[in-house]
């Protein structure tokens, strides 16, 4: 899939149905015994998290964005949806594309999702209720279809740039599948049907906590800030917007959202957070500040940092009057991404924030891409023993291209929920660093562009918070991968890979694991994936200071399928390294890789496998 496309996933409805791809096959992993290794010290299991009165009641949360819904309404409604190739009324001419036809779209789609995801172990629903705009029928703010009138197509012209379409017959096929997709909420407004207050009535049925997510300053609209149905009118004024926030290469359109040092933003955002609050029964409340991560200018004064701080705090206000009213608990709690400090410098003061009490929960996340190295343990140094730190599962594995067995199909990106292996890894690591539960992002992308082969596994959610449940289960680590696409720098924590290796060289690389059982005949592999042009004739691998290994088996194969996903690109090549799982730690885990040959090798990416042992 192409950068453009993941630059935004509202892009989904461009995405076409690919053919069918080869069924995901099991890798034999190493057909070799493994290298004679010292058998490790039995490590300590680290101390548990100290108890939480939010995360005792909230460990396993689901974030749901403002098209969780209606992305995949044949999911969901199926008596009323169907995907199929019809002649398209514009053109009089059969489509190219398989087309989403049927409805209208009604709650009941609403209720269903939710009712998979309480039989799948969600305690809590954290529903998104906005981009720029409110994309429920606001009362307070604009919201994403004001002035919109059933079949004007013109009224999302102006948004086709903003989703790097320019062709005029791709810009009329982006508005046939955009309107027909726009035309779902708009079935629920001539219906009378709120879906925010419906997602909140759906989760009290099941007794799911329903919590709301506003997304601090959201930038899909960037490219065209006066023309994009996307954005609220505020963003049309250059005044209102940041200055100083891009550099270098970096998207400087992408860069420019509402700058919180003016009043009339504070008021604009204090207003949606006041109504979503007040007029809906949610009780609990997250602000999003990584999607985008943008608040005041760079290197932001003592005084804005107080400025925003005292804004918080009338957010904090607000939730605690809520929570008075009603007699439940209402947390408050922040999504950001992992570098605290660059927080502070646009005016976001984490630390000061939890440490008083004015936050409940964090959120730490990478943008497109789950992290792998997330440090839940410096956070609790920093933040507290107060607040609840979350670990945040996202939808992307990192940036390796992969395909199938046959090599018809190919993605950049990995949709991780199609994977419980990936699943289990990445949750096992934030809780053995001592997150407090789990936090979902981005699940449900696997499902949306409708690709054969790749579809989210709902049930691996099931328990994934509980530490002892994945031990022993198999797993697939991977390290994330440096690459402007999935990454919002310099917010996010830089990425370990690639790295170029010189003759001679060693590099250390740390990675979050679970310690696992000894008596289920488990081992590691750990993989070492190159360029495919490279030499590689000596490349020790030494895991938790156990002495190097030269042995290793080369492969194309991932370590596991993620859906119809099974084999490396050819532009590189993988090669397998076992190990006792006895040497894997509760926490941090070290893999130490040297060159020992005679040309310089590109190490691409690193994964890891725990699995039944093989012959």
């Amino acid at each position: 899939m192409c950068a453009k496309n993941l630059k935004s996933r509202r892009n989904f409805l461009r995405n076409s149905l690919v053919s069918a791809a080869a069924a995901p096959v099991l890798p034999n992993l190493l057909g070799t015994a493994p290298a004679e290794q010292p058998e490790a010290i039995p490590v300590e299991k680290k101390a548990l998290p100290p108890k939480n009165p939010v995360s005792d009641k909230h460990r396993n949360l689901f974030n749901g964005d403002t098209c969780v819904f209606f992305y995949n309404p044949e999911m969901w409604q199926p008596e009323d949806f169907s995907v199929k190739t019809v002649k398209n009324p514009r053109t009089g001419k059969m489509n190219t594309k398989p087309t989403l036809v049927g409805g209208p779209f009604k709650a009941k789609a609403i209720h269903r999702y939710v009712d998979v995801l309480a039989d799948n172990g969600i305690d809590t629903f954290v529903i998104n209720a906005n981009a720029s705009r409110a994309w429920y029928p606001s009362k307070k703010i604009t919201s994403i279809l004001d002035g919109y009138k059933r079949g004007d197509r013109d009224f999302f012209r102006g948004h086709a740039i903003c989703q790097g379409i320019t062709e005029p017959e791709a810009v009329e096929e982006f508005l046939d599948t955009f309107s027909t997709f726009m035309n779902l909420y708009q079935d629920l407004l001539d219906a009378g049907v709120d879906w925010l207050a419906e997602t909140s009535k759906a989760c009290r049925a099941r007794k799911i906590a329903p919590w709301v997510s506003i997304r601090m300053n959201d930038m899909h609209g960037s490219n065209n800030f006066d023309g994009s149905f996307f954005n609220v009118p505020l963003l049309k004024q250059k005044e209102m917007r940041l200055q100083n926030s891009s550099y270098g290469s970096i998207n400087s359109l992408y860069r420019q959202g509402l700058n919180y040092e003016k009043r009339e933003v504070r008021d604009l955002m204090f207003t949606q957070i006041r109504e979503v609050v007040e007029d809906y029964d949610f009780e609990g409340l997250e602000l999003d500040w990584l999607r985008n991560p943008l608040c005041c200018e760079p290197n932001a004064t003592p005084e804005t940092i107080g400025m925003m701080n005292d804004w918080i705090r009338q957010v904090r206000a607000l939730t605690q009057s809520r929570a008075k009213k009603t007699g439940r608990p209402y947390p408050l709690g922040l999504r950001i991404p992992g570098r605290l400090d660059i927080l502070k410098s646009i005016g976001l003061d984490v630390v000061t924030l939890c440490q008083e009490g004015t936050i409940d929960f964090v959120s730490p996340s990478g943008f497109w891409c789950t992290t792998w190295d997330m440090p839940h343990d410096e956070f609790r140094k920093r933040l507290g023993d107060r607040v609840a730190i979350y670990g945040v599962v996202e939808d992307g594995a990192n940036g390796l291209p992969t395909q199938n067995q046959t090599g018809d199909f190919s993605q950049r990106l990995r949709y991780i929920s199609a994977s419980p292996e990936v699943l289990h890894a990445n949750a096992a690591g934030k809780l053995a660093m001592g997150a407090n539960g789990i936090e979902w992002f981005n699940f449900y992308c696997t499902d949306q562009p409708r690709l054969p082969g790749l579809k989210a596994d709902y049930a691996a959610m099931r328990q994934i918070d509980k530490l002892d449940f994945l031990r022993g289960k198999p797993k697939h680590y991977c390290f994330a991968i440096g690459g402007k696409s999935f990454n919002h720098v310099p917010f996010e924590l830089p990425a370990q890979l690639p790295v170029a290796l010189e003759l001679g060289d060693q590099h250390p690389f740390r990675l979050a694991m679970c310690a696992e059982p000894t008596d289920k005949n488990l081992e590691l592999t750990v993989q070492i994936v190159l360029k495919a042009g490279d030499e590689m004739k000596y490349l020790p691998v030494s895991f938790n200071g156990c002495w190097p290994t030269l042995k290793n088996e080369r492969t194309s194969q991932l370590l596991f399928p993620c859906g119809s996903l099974t084999h490396h690109t050819k532009d590189h090549i993988a090669y397998n390294y076992r190990f006792p799982v006895s040497l894997v730690r509760d926490g941090w885990n070290e893999i130490v890789v040297e060159n020992g040959g005679k040309l310089p090798v590109n190490l691409v990416c690193i994964e890891l496998a725990v699995h039944p042992k093989t012959a």
